[in-house]
């Protein structure tokens, strides 16, 4: 069994909603990203030239505090953790949000924190089109989410996807949700759940999209 797995996806992906599923059928600790206090994020999407720096630097301190935090936190009763990013996620996004000095400037200091937090055992990549992306935005109606262009999540799946294929010595699983509805349909949710539970060698697994609704 792995002891640390990592859900991420784009933004409206629902890695945070199968997150606290897996997490709950494996009794397992889960870590969710702390972003709904973040003041920066609200005005990043109205002004992301002026916002993206001190955003993403807030970001990396938050997760790196957190991740540390949980991870030095030994649960007997709970050995498997379950989350909904990991902390390369800091480094995805501040590469499409930032220009190329304050982009420098960040990694030098991501690459101080990265190293103290553990990779996780298997990392899930939750794939979904821009247009799905879009509706699952707008059916949870987060305000400030709602101006989120397609370019930008276009540009946001790319730079996962380039993450990722650029560390085939991870255990990588891409799974296409199209056509799933794992939150309301349980046989979707068990198909997922059978997935991320198989053992896997290190490298990428793609898994293409296949709907259990009848």
């Amino acid at each position: 069994m792995y002891r640390y797995i990592a859900i991420e996806g784009n933004i409206g992906s629902g890695k945070t909603s199968l997150a606290h599923m897996v997490s709950a059928d494996l009794q397992a600790r889960l870590i969710l990203e702390e972003f709904a206090d973040n003041a920066f994020l609200p005005k990043f999407y109205e002004h992301p030239e002026r916002y993206a720096f001190p955003l993403e630097l807030s970001f990396l301190s938050e997760r790196y505090s957190q991740l540390k935090r949980e991870m030095n936190t030994r649960d007997l009763f709970s050995p498997v953790i379950v989350s909904d990013y990991f902390i390369s996620k800091c480094q995805i996004f501040a590469k499409n949000n930032l220009n190329k000095d304050e982009y420098e400037l960040f990694l030098k200091m991501f690459e101080i924190v990265q190293g103290a937090c553990p990779k996780p055992d298997l990392l899930v990549y939750l794939y979904l089109s821009v247009d799905q992306l879009q509706a699952n935005i707008r059916k949870r109606g987060r305000e400030y989410e709602q101006k989120i262009t397609d370019d930008y999540l276009d540009n946001i799946q790319k730079q996962y996807l380039e993450f990722i294929r650029q560390h085939e010595d991870m255990r990588i699983l891409i799974i296409d949700t199209s056509g799933l509805d794992f939150v309301k349909n349980r046989e979707d949710y068990l198909y997922l759940s059978n997935l991320i539970n198989k053992p896997y060698q290190r490298g990428i697994h793609r898994i293409e999209a296949r709907s259990m609704t009848v």
